[in-house]
């Protein structure tokens, strides 16, 4: 503000009176401009009711033709309202009459149909008052029926006494015992009768069975064409000269050791010239030691350091020899798919023997005959085949694994997924209970192959024995006077006293023998019984 901007020039009171002077000249210049802003807004304001006024009465006079459209519309609404509700009632009234027709005519149906029903319950009511008097009638009769047959039935037990009594009295015998002798009677015709039955069929039978089953392994044997003689392993070493026994033994016998150490053997160096035996239980670890001792003994080196070198190599060449031998059998019989570890211990049965029989060889053979029975059966030919080839695998097993070799194979195979038929003919081959036909068939090739001339040999003590356990089963039987083991134990002859044992009875003893001795001994082939029954009648003439 201009009053605010003072000089000060010469003494203060002049500077007073330019202030006043500032003063007064702002407030005359400030009220002329409030008068005018204050009749401009006089003016603004008159203007602005005018407009709203203005305004105001036309939304007064829209508003009141809204209105008088509203009441025209809600005359016409009332005036469709009347009408549609006089049209509903006389509708209404329309389905309310018809209602009323449809229930009455449904309620006389209702009537009608009960009156019927209690017409039909009515008769139905006499029906059984009728039923019920012939029933009535009919217990009464059946009342007196059973009066009248137990009265009946009285006098036959009257008569039934009476006989048993005259027949007690005839006969000598109370009822039991005739009942007894009846039954004992009986029990001896129907067994004479089933003998003579079982020998008739047997018999008619017999010749058809026999020929055929003949003809049968006749042709499945002339396919087989093998070795009878099978290569027995050797645990005698020769050597060259007696000064070689000095070396083998070493100072102080640190060799023999060494040796004996290195292979799991034991050297027998006695007074036999130029000969070495070697025992182990082991056919493994004494053909490990045959080949150690044989290079030895043509190396001519023989001391610790070059004994631990030569069996190591002797090892491995037996390890392949039994990888190759068990790959090479069932290459040559044509089974596949089996575990290495399978194979390889079915090669270990190269080096094993039974009655100087080589096994794995045994077992090929068994393995062909197998197949050609079965083809000619119609069994599972790869079943029979496996089986045969595998059923010895156990007596690889026999000195680490306590039990039968029949087991321990089954429990061996079973452990590499080999299939259960395999396991049944692997495990059934000495039972004389076989649940498959190719345990059958395993079980009889294993027999034939056993029982061929050459194949095996036995020892004198075992001979006797098996004899006399033969013997011994048959004179177990009653009504037998002797009986004899001959054909080398294949045959057995009894015979048997003429006045307690017949003719039809003989047939069921020999049965009952053979069936005695399959089930208690062991016996390779087949043991045929034959029972004797004969009758002499001696008279003099004098």
């Amino acid at each position: 503000m201009r009053g605010c901007v003072t000089l000060r020039i010469g003494s203060s009171k002049r500077a007073v009176r330019y202030h006043r002077i500032g003063k007064e000249n702002d407030i005359a210049i400030t009220i002329p401009v409030i008068l005018f802003a204050i009749v401009a807004l006089v003016i603004g304001t008159g203007i602005g009711y005018l407009v709203q006024a203005k305004r105001a009465s036309k939304i007064l006079a829209g508003a009141e033709a809204k209105a008088r459209e509203a009441d025209a519309e809600a005359k016409d609404v009332l005036q469709n309202a009347e009408a549609q509700k006089k049209t509903l009632l006389l509708e209404g009234q329309d389905e309310l009459r018809k209602l009323r027709v449809a229930q009455e005519a449904e309620l006389r149906e209702r009537r009608s149909e009960l009156q019927r029903q209690e017409r039909r319950v009515a008769g139905r009511e006499e029906a059984l008052d009728r039923r019920s008097d012939s029933l009535e009638r009919r217990e009464r009769a059946i009342g007196s029926r059973e009066q009248e047959m137990e009265q009946r039935l009285a006098e036959v037990e009257d008569l039934k006494k009476r006989h048993l009594k005259e027949l007690e009295v005839v006969a000598n015998l109370n009822a039991a015992e005739a009942r007894e002798l009846v039954l004992k009677k009986a029990e001896e015709d129907t067994k004479q009768d089933l003998a003579r039955q079982y020998y008739e069929l047997q018999q008619r039978f017999a010749s058809e069975a026999d020929q055929h089953g003949r003809r049968l392994l006749v042709e499945t044997m002339q396919r087989l064409a093998s070795d009878v003689v099978s290569e027995s392993t050797v645990t005698v070493v020769p050597l060259p000269n007696d000064e070689m026994k000095g070396r083998l033994i070493g100072r102080e016998g640190r060799n023999i050791r060494a040796i004996e150490q290195a292979t799991g053997v034991d050297l027998i160096i006695d007074d036999t010239p130029e000969a070495v035996t070697i025992s182990c239980f082991d056919p493994v670890r004494r053909e490990i030691a045959r080949l150690a001792l044989t290079k030895l003994i043509s190396d001519g080196r023989v001391q610790p350091g070059r004994i631990e070198e030569t069996v190591e190599k002797a090892r491995q060449e037996v390890e392949k020899t039994v990888w190759e031998s068990g790959e090479r059998a069932c290459l040559e019989v044509g089974v596949t798919g089996l575990h290495p570890e399978v194979i390889k211990l079915l090669g270990r049965l190269i080096f094993r023997t039974s009655y100087s029989q080589n096994v794995l060889k045994h077992s090929i053979e068994m393995s062909f005959m197998a197949t050609m029975i079965a083809t000619e059966l119609g069994a599972n030919v790869n079943v029979a085949r496996a089986g045969a080839l595998l059923h010895d695998l156990g007596k690889a097993l026999t000195h680490e694994v306590e039990g039968p070799h029949a087991e321990i194979g089954a429990e061996y195979a079973a452990k590499y997924n080999v299939p259960e038929p395999i396991l049944k003919c692997i495990r059934e081959h000495h039972d004389p209970q076989q649940t498959t036909v190719e345990s059958c068939i395993v079980q009889m090739t294993d027999a034939l192959s056993a029982a061929r001339p050459g194949a095996r040999r036995d020892t004198l003590e075992r001979y006797v024995k098996r004899l006399e356990e033969l013997e011994a089963v048959a004179n177990s039987f009653p009504g037998i006077e002797r009986c004899f083991a001959i054909q080398a134990g294949r045959e057995v002859r009894v015979i048997v006293k003429p006045e307690q044992v017949d003719d039809a009875n003989a047939l069921m003893l020999a049965k009952d023998i053979a069936k005695k001795v399959q089930d208690k001994l062991a016996f390779p082939g087949q043991i045929k019984v034959v029972v004797i029954r004969e009758t002499r009648s001696t008279e003099y003439a004098r």
